[in-house]
């Protein structure tokens, strides 16, 4: 078993990205390296340029996604952890399927439509191309399995098609006349339904670094008085918490602080409301704040130390691009090789 994963470079990492996706790729890493399987995990660096950027907090923003992970648990001594960047068999790959794929599987793309927008004529060719290169993000390591969220799985069966047409275009005979295919055709894993957080001014917005307001989300970066004075903060509203989950209907702001209180202590809504049903936020809130401390802590601290110190967190990316382009290599050979182009 081999998955393969990526993430966009961005910075102020909150309490929304560490329950929605890091966590995630914490166990996966545990569970596939029990089983004796590769966990590669890379910074989308490649593909953050597709869209306008500034290149200082690219740069600054990579350190510290790396940092993060760290901290959150992701081992690099267990799983693989780099940047595209560092591998360039990544856009080698993606000129190769370019070949391959056809403009009007890409015109479909919902993510092309969102982000271009109105104005496609003045969107770059990378945001267009961009699933070509998320099809060679994980082509190019014969990856077994992709987790892929409900917004992601339109780019893997992307993916496959170009995979599987590659394949039927160019891989070479076996002796038997069956097919020797470059690649593997990776299947989707949808990890657990991640946890929704939501602001915490607003129970209807999700949790995100660029809400105006900093009272809005949990920062890994903060610390525990700060935690605690944003949750004391929070909004709510004058009713005390139901003893049933069906009484968080249409309170949303309830609903998430609750939410989150399940997901950080590994339970259920039902066993926080059979705990705190029937009090005020008075109560629960500074149980909620000391929950949040108590387990956000240590990432905070490894966090803080490690975003300090950039030789470590070079030398991280380095030993990780280091084992991704060995892997990474072979597969890109077998598709020079297999267009018949002279190396």
């Amino acid at each position: 078993m081999r998955i393969v994963s990526g993430i966009q470079p961005t910075g102020n990492l909150h309490l929304g990205n560490y329950l929605g996706a890091i966590r995630n790729w914490v166990k996966m890493q545990d569970d596939v390296a029990a089983e004796g399987g590769d966990s590669l995990y890379f910074l989308a660096d490649l593909h953050a340029i597709s869209m306008p950027h500034d290149p200082a907090t690219l740069s600054a923003n990579t350190r510290e996604m790396v940092a993060a992970l760290v901290a959150c648990g992701v081992d690099p001594d267990r799983s693989i952890l780099f940047n595209q960047t560092q591998v360039p068999q990544h856009a080698e790959l993606q000129w190769l399927l370019n070949g391959t794929a056809r403009m009007g599987w890409l015109n479909r793309m919902t993510q092309w439509k969102d982000k271009a927008g109105k104005n496609r004529e003045g969107a770059s060719v990378a945001l267009f191309t961009y699933p070509v290169l998320q099809a060679a993000d994980v082509l190019l390591y014969q990856a077994t399995h992709v987790p892929v969220g409900e917004d992601q799985k339109q780019h893997l069966e992307l993916a496959r098609d170009i995979a599987q047409k590659f394949n039927n275009d160019f891989a070479p005979k076996d002796e038997n006349g069956g097919e020797d295919p470059i690649f593997t055709l990776p299947e989707p894993i949808i990890p657990p339904e991640a946890a929704r957080i939501m602001s915490l001014r607003d129970g209807s917005s999700k949790m995100s670094k660029s809400d105006p307001s900093d009272m809005a989300r949990i920062n890994l970066t903060d610390d525990a008085d700060m935690i605690m004075q944003k949750v004391k903060k929070a909004k709510t509203d004058p009713e005390p918490l139901p003893s049933e989950k069906e009484g968080l209907e249409g309170r949303a702001e309830a609903r998430n602080l609750v939410g989150i209180y399940a997901v950080m202590a590994g339970t259920t809504i039902e066993a926080v409301l059979a705990d705190f049903g029937g009090e005020g936020f008075g109560k629960f809130k500074p149980a909620l704040g000391e929950l949040l401390v108590e387990k956000l802590a240590p990432i905070n601290a490894r966090f803080v130390e490690l975003r300090g110190d950039r030789d470590s967190l070079d030398a991280i990316l380095r030993k990780g691009s280091e084992k991704a382009r060995a892997l990474a290599v072979p597969t890109l050979e077998k598709a020079y090789q297999a267009l018949g182009l002279v190396r």
